[in-house]
């Protein structure tokens, strides 16, 4: 038998500290490295439990596809001081399940965010687009996109969809914030630093969104109405309405994730484009490459860190052999650098083609809003191209501490707008 590929601890680490995707441009110098000399190796700190490294796009592909071999985790790697497990967390999320239950939880709310069916919220959402524009344009030149546009658009789009009321939006987007940057000094629950205050911060916060959406299920089941919040409360899973910490991890799901993700993925677009402005200059000049820019925005930007999964069994992946009850870190970030898969990998191209990429996941846990994501950013940049000018950085952009779902959380910049 060989010994597995040990990962050296710098590299180990890069990979598992929230604070190195704050600097995404030395962790994808550090990616790169790993994907030359350590495709899929195995880490060990001290500090972390053992876990496989897969930072190849076709690893994470493959590995994602193994549903049944790979089985789901909690999300993000967790120093052991610092994990909070499953009952501690207060919910079960669709994103950690597994057969069967993954299956008969998915199909409740897949058609309900078809691209057949999300169509019907066009006019709205172009509607609200159009107000987030004029906004920019009456900026007076200057502005955090990340603080003032891109949290706010999306937010309020997935909003309408559940059902939930414009005015709670101030506390919808403190409570995202609080709970994927746990890590974050500038947004944990009253600037949490240690583990325990985060750990005990990141109770706090699960404990108010599930007051919220346990009064929001008594609702919708006394006066159902047509959105995704009636539909979660009503379901029934083998006859039984849907259980209360399976609910609740739904609505934390379409809720937070939903919106957080894309904000992340509109942001790191106009942060390309102010850095770039040939190629804003060529998705003006023909708006067909609008769909472009957003592919390229997501896979550019990768909101979605990292996916843990462990090991039903035994299995081989690149010649390694991953016990059964190992984790192995699907680096999304990294797979969609890989220079065996794109041209120029590091360079950000709105007329890249073809064009696929990992940051929807891969196989049966496949991103459930993927359409509707791509149907938000479309629209925002129909409306935005045509009266943006010009784009440029104000300030130093900065991108949250976070290992899991995050993206730049300040975007200053300089516009021209008609």
């Amino acid at each position: 038998m060989t010994c597995p590929d040990r990962l050296p601890d710098p590299l180990a680490r890069a990979i598992a500290d929230p604070k190195s995707y704050a600097d995404m441009d030395s962790l994808h110098q550090t990616f790169a490295v790993i994907r030359r000399d350590h495709s899929f190796a195995r880490a060990e700190l001290p500090d972390y439990a053992p876990f496989w490294a897969a930072c190849k796009f076709d690893d994470i592909q493959s590995i994602a596809r193994q549903n049944d071999v790979f089985l789901s985790g909690l999300g993000a790697l967790t120093p052991r001081a610092s994990a909070v497990d499953l009952p501690d967390q207060g919910f079960r999320s669709i994103v950690a399940m597994n057969p069967p239950d993954h299956g008969k939880y998915r199909v409740l709310t897949q058609g309900w965010l078809a691209p057949k069916n999300i169509r019907k919220l066009e006019a709205n959402m172009r509607a609200l687009a159009r107000r987030y524009v004029e906004r920019m344009a009456d900026a007076g030149g200057e502005l955090d996109f990340v603080r003032e546009i891109a949290v706010h658009y999306p937010l309020l789009v997935v909003m309408a969809i559940l059902g939930v009321p414009d005015e709670d939006e101030p506390m919808m987007l403190r409570l995202t914030q609080e709970y994927f940057g746990n890590a974050d000094e500038d947004l944990t629950r009253r600037g949490a630093r240690t583990p325990e205050e985060i750990r005990l911060g990141l109770r706090e916060t699960i404990a108010e969104v599930s007051a919220y959406f346990r009064q929001i299920t008594e609702d919708r089941r006394r006066e159902p109405a047509d959105d995704l919040a009636s539909v979660i409360a009503n379901a029934r899973i083998d006859g039984e309405l849907m259980p209360e910490l399976d609910s609740l991890g739904y609505y934390i799901t379409i809720a937070f994730a939903g919106h957080d993700t894309t904000s992340s993925s509109v942001a790191g677009g106009l942060w390309a484009l102010a850095e770039r402005p040939d190629q804003l200059a060529k998705v003006k000049a023909d708006p067909s490459l609008i769909p472009g820019l957003v592919e390229e925005s997501i896979r550019w930007t990768t909101p979605v860190q990292q996916f843990t999964r462990v090991a039903a069994r035994d299995a081989d992946v690149r010649g390694q052999t991953v016990r059964k009850g190992e984790q192995v870190a699907l680096c999304f970030p990294s797979g969609n650098r890989d220079e065996e898969i794109y041209e120029d990998p590091f360079e950000f191209r709105v007329d890249r083609s073809p064009l696929r990429h990992v940051a929807f996941g891969y196989g049966a846990h496949q991103c459930l809003g993927m359409h509707l994501a791509r149907m938000e950013m479309t629209i925002f940049w129909e409306e935005l191209l045509p009266r943006l000018q010009r784009v440029e950085l104000a300030g130093p952009p900065r991108r949250t501490v976070t290992n899991f779902v995050g993206g730049p959380k300040t975007l200053p910049v300089r516009i021209e707008m008609t």
